[in-house]
């Protein structure tokens, strides 16, 4: 069975079944357009950003780290934090942050050691070699050429106002990075 096929979604199959509705009407076109200049804003968006967390975690992935685990290292830079902690500062839950701390403490990024204010707690710590792969990792020219690659000042200056003005209109989530 297909829930959904193109044949359904067409302008002419919705004229035929009198559709009501947002999309119903005579711009209902193609709902999946192969040309990228036909897509809707929000699915460029989508799409780009795939590409650019795809390059991010190829870069990222020199040091074994990727887009989970490259975040925790920058907060811990300002010292050691319980794992509770580091899933509200990442915006994840603790089940999730206890596998990405337990992958870093693999590749010996950080250290888990009892807190000693809390014994029912560990404390989670950036190793040495930890700070020198995030360090590293975190410079900003390859992160800017990922998300910039083949633009201008003017486009960058222009994308970056753009992504501002929709980060202040958007509302918030708990699950927010940065």
């Amino acid at each position: 069975m297909v829930p959904w096929r193109r044949e359904e979604c067409t302008l002419e199959h919705a004229s035929s079944n009198n559709a009501a509705g947002p999309h119903a009407g005579p711009d209902v076109g193609d709902p999946t357009p192969t040309d990228p200049q036909e897509w809707a804003t929000g699915r460029l968006l989508f799409a780009v950003a795939r590409r650019i967390e795809r390059e991010w975690n190829a870069h990222l992935g020199q040091w074994d780290l990727n887009h989970a685990g490259f975040p925790v290292l920058m907060h811990l830079l300002a010292g050691p934090r319980s794992q509770r902690v580091l899933a509200e500062e990442s915006g994840v839950t603790e089940q999730t942050m206890s596998r990405v701390v337990a992958r870093l403490e693999r590749s010996g990024y950080v250290t888990r050691t009892d807190d000693p204010t809390d014994r029912r707690r560990r404390a989670v710590a950036i190793t040495a070699t930890g700070r020198e792969a995030g360090l590293a990792a975190a410079r900003r020219r390859p992160a800017e050429e990922l998300a910039t690659r083949g633009l201008d000042d003017a486009q960058v200056a222009a994308l970056r106002d753009a992504l501002l003005a929709l980060l202040e209109t958007l509302p918030r989530t708990p699950h927010d990075e940065g």
